[in-house]
């Protein structure tokens, strides 16, 4: 995100939002949500995002409450059958001792997300490729019943060009590396927070499962744990994936790769973290104010011409 706002912003609007009411689709500590939804958005600025560029907005997806009646309509036009085909629910229900209607709603809120605002670029990760799918789908099938209603964002391989990556990015657990690195997964051997001690961090690279080959290969089929270290060597190291794997195909030593991907991973947290102290709370909760009270404006007058074209209001 950091990347693509110093490359477009001036030439886009960038959307920088925290996604406060999907947080809780699955258990969690609702103490800490409010305090943690500000700590997401420091992170942020530590890496890097100019919160004062002109072109960039920062908000609360629950200070917008157009998401939410927004998601209303469009769940009455989401079929049944295609909502439950996500595999990202499958998956997380697999999991859960109880599975909530919002963690099966999940996808159309995120299509609400990204509609209300006229969206055509959304740099997601590759789990979320089906739900920017339904997205497409659901505002080609509203503009063809009701008239052009939303902007319908691009496909997944011209979404891939302008985040200028061959393929969509899916960090792997450290201990699981056929899942997806997870928050919402009860997997703390496997899984990186921003926040965790540097020295632990490495610890956790030091102990990742790999496999029993003995070369090292870019090979996300039989060699995933591999594959997962080398992806995370290239994307902390700001290099191609490929060319971090030709460097090191012709060796054999797994314990030096991950030795190598251990130090990468505590530098990068080290850096993060003392940026992260540095970063102006007060200054922070002005700007999202100022940028909520925008984006209302914006989020109201879309809902408004959709409540239109449905009837819950006059044209």
């Amino acid at each position: 995100m950091v990347d693509l706002q110093k490359q477009h912003a001036g030439e886009y609007q960038v959307n920088m939002f925290v996604p406060d009411l999907h947080s809780f689709t699955t258990p969690i500590d609702h103490g800490k949500l409010y305090q943690n939804t500000l700590d997401n958005l420091k992170l942020f600025v530590a890496a890097g995002l100019d919160i004062n560029n002109q072109d960039t907005f920062i908000y609360r997806q629950s200070y917008i409450p157009a998401h939410s009646e927004l998601t209303w309509i469009l769940g009455c036009f989401t079929y049944f059958g295609e909502a439950n085909r996500m595999i990202e629910f499958k998956e997380k229900s697999e999991r859960q001792e109880t599975v909530s209607v919002g963690l099966f709603n999940y996808p159309v809120l995120m299509a609400a997300d990204i509609l209300l605002y006229g969206t055509k670029y959304v740099p997601v990760g590759e789990d979320q490729r089906q739900h920017l799918e339904l997205t497409r789908d659901l505002a080609i099938r509203m503009n063809n019943k009701f008239g052009e209603l939303f902007t319908v964002p691009e496909e997944w391989n011209k979404q891939l060009e302008f985040a200028k990556r061959d393929n969509g990015v899916r960090i792997r657990s450290l201990r699981n590396p056929d899942k997806k690195m997870s928050k919402s997964v009860d997997d703390p051997a496997g899984t990186i927070l921003l926040t965790d001690k540097p020295d632990e961090a490495a610890k956790k690279v030091m102990s990742a499962t790999t496999d029993s080959i003995g070369s090292i290969n870019l090979d996300w089929e039989k060699q995933p744990g591999i594959s997962n270290l080398l992806q995370i060597s290239a994307l902390l190291d700001n290099k191609p994936v490929q060319g971090v794997a030709k460097e090191w195909e012709s060796k054999d030593s797994y314990g030096e790769l991950k030795g190598h991907v251990a130090e990468v991973v505590k530098g990068f947290l080290n850096g993060l973290q003392s940026k992260l102290a540095d970063v102006n709370e007060q200054a922070l909760l002005q700007k999202l104010e100022q940028d909520e009270k925008v984006m209302n404006e914006a989020a109201k007058a879309k809902l408004r011409k959709v409540q239109e074209a449905v009837g819950l209001r006059p044209a």
